[in-house]
């Protein structure tokens, strides 16, 4: 069930793009966003849904995967609190190629799409901004591309850690098992590569958390793990 909440609106009136709005559709935008829930697990946006909007993670964790292929399912990109996603799905009006995952307790903000459209054709800043998250998920794609090549686990935990995916922070909350789910591995196998890092003094690890402790050595692992 959708509501209107006040956490959906002190995100949106944070958002870079909003403050150049008129009063008006500031209005109409605050009062327009919708907010829904899932639990750890949860189907929340199933695949070959109708576009509804443009989504936010406003608080939790989700995954977008593909469908199952041969009993397994392939995970896309992890989505944190404060991150958008969807966009290509919103300008193109179509259905959902993938299914949003919650792996943790979630709320998504979803931006309809008649407003999503509005702001697409009167804001500069807002387009602006769709530019450069377009330009971000580029790169995700083919950063995840270039790793289900190779296949390593040391690459794909280290690309799953990295700035590429994770920018607002270097603390992150994400358990084993939940880093397990966005990089394809077994849980065993995350918690074994994060213990080498951990030795070559890359990442700090306690209860519930990575800690990036040295950006340019994970790069050069990066480097290294793409080229074994």
């Amino acid at each position: 069930m959708f509501c209107v909440s006040d956490p959906a609106e002190r995100f949106i009136s944070t958002q870079a793009w909003f403050a150049s709005l008129p009063e008006s559709l500031q209005h109409a935008v605050r009062t327009g966003v919708q907010v829904t829930e899932g639990a750890k697990g949860e189907v929340i946006l199933p695949l070959g849904s109708p576009a509804q909007g443009w989504h936010a993670v406003l608080s939790g964790l989700v995954m977008l995967r593909t469908a199952a292929r041969k009993a397994r399912a392939s995970a896309f990109i992890g989505i944190p609190a404060g991150e958008w996603f969807g966009e290509g799905t919103a300008m193109k009006a179509e259905a959902l190629r993938y299914e949003v995952v919650a792996l943790r307790p979630t709320q998504l903000l979803c931006l309809p799409l008649p407003l999503f459209n509005t702001l697409q054709a009167q804001s500069l800043a807002f387009n602006q901004y769709l530019a450069q998250h377009l330009n971000l998920r580029l790169g995700q794609a083919m950063a995840i591309i270039e790793a289900g090549r190779i296949r390593t686990p040391e690459h794909r935990v280290a690309l799953t850690l990295s700035r590429l995916f994770w920018r607002s922070t270097r603390r992150l909350k994400l358990t084993q098992e939940e880093l397990g789910q966005l990089a394809g591995l077994s849980r065993q196998t995350v918690n074994r590569t994060l213990r080498a890092l951990e030795a070559q003094g890359i990442v700090t690890l306690d209860f519930g958390g990575v800690a990036i402790v040295d950006d340019a050595a994970l790069n050069a692992h990066l480097a290294a793990t793409t080229t074994a």
